[in-house]
């Protein structure tokens, strides 16, 4: 695989920092939870299923660290860090999924408790790739034919455990035959500017950058059929949370008879929420949008900076996982994969 943005070090959890692409590929390496939680928050790593895997490895250090520094409060500490690598993203469900894994583990008795947590995180790594991999080949199947595809925000290897959920989807495609792939820029931290078409230009795969703003008049052109997008989290209904600006494409996608495909693993359904009304929406900083000028207190200038949105299931044509296709969830729901064959 071209692109990590997650590696394991045998010691250490070395981060590709995603705020510097495509200028610069520099990996940060992380010896404990607090710098682990610190990079998730701060958007070095990010995607819902990468944040997952960080976060499984952030435990892993804090095993290391307190369980092998041989400490009788082991467990507390330990519980404490995971504590602070759930309070580092709110909307990414895998990130939650994931520590649940990790907490069962190290509830369970263990000769050997730092063992089993490397265990436990490598295999969410190993599993999330197969996934993308499964989950590349059913949305490849249903594009049967497609002319061209677009996509929003980054959903590739940089934003899971490798090959991509969307762009996994997109890569199964091109292998079987050429087809064209426009990305949407993705403000306000230009996902698909700086990521997703330096993550196919990697694969030698062309891509074609539009203006956000763009998207409707591409639609209009005929030039597209599908978008795929990613999902953070997915509630049981089939609505979707994705990328801020996944839902106006959604919207504009029925006007235009395009249709809609959400890829994900099956670890961003949340089946404790029933809509997508329950899936907290994260706000980041609205500095991160203001221009220097009016960052100060007595600016009359703000900034609302939500960086998800939910897409209702009834807009949505397919839901793709490793465990099989939903077509049109609004009918169903997204039910039948929950005791679906793993």
């Amino acid at each position: 695989m071209t692109v990590q943005a997650l590696q394991w070090t045998g010691d250490a959890l070395k981060v590709l920092d995603q705020r510097q692409l495509p200028e610069k590929i520099i990996y940060d390496e992380y010896s404990d939870a607090a710098g682990v939680t610190e990079a998730i928050a701060s958007m070095r790593v990010r995607g819902a299923p990468a944040i997952g895997i960080a976060a499984a490895y952030g435990v892993v250090l804090s095993v290391m660290r307190h369980y092998s520094a041989g400490a009788d409060s082991w467990r507390q500490q330990v519980a404490a860090d995971i504590d602070k690598l759930a309070h580092s993203r709110p909307t990414a469900v895998n990130l939650f999924w994931a520590l649940d894994r990790m907490k069962a583990v190290l509830n369970q008795p263990q000769a050997d408790p730092l063992a089993a947590a490397l265990a436990c995180a490598e295999k969410i790594h190993a599993d999330d790739i197969a996934a993308n991999h499964a989950m590349g080949e059913l949305g490849a199947d249903i594009l049967t034919g497609a002319k061209g595809i677009m996509t929003h925000c980054n959903a590739g290897a940089l934003a899971t455990g490798g090959y991509g959920t969307a762009l996994g989807v997109i890569r199964s495609v091109y292998r079987r035959r050429p087809v064209s792939v426009y990305a949407g820029e993705t403000r306000p931290w230009l996902q698909g500017a700086r990521l997703t078409v330096w993550e196919l230009a990697q694969d030698g795969i062309p891509a074609t950058l539009i203006a956000d703003s763009a998207a409707a008049w591409l639609m209009k052109s005929g030039a597209i059929d599908w978008i795929v997008v990613g999902a953070d989290r997915i509630a049981a209904n089939g609505d979707a949370a994705n990328k801020i600006g996944t839902y106006s494409l959604a919207v504009l996608a029925r006007q235009h008879g395009v249709k809609l495909m959400v890829a994900a693993p099956t670890s961003t359904i949340d089946w404790s929420i029933e809509n997508g009304s329950n899936i907290e929406i994260e706000q980041r900083n609205p500095n991160e949008l203001l221009a220097p000028c009016y960052i100060k207190d007595d600016s009359l200038v703000s900034a609302w900076n939500p960086v998800f949105d939910v897409t209702p299931a009834e807009l949505i044509s397919a839901i793709v996982t490793e465990r099989g296709i939903v077509l049109n969830p609004s009918e169903h729901g997204v039910g039948s994969l929950k005791h679906a064959d793993k």
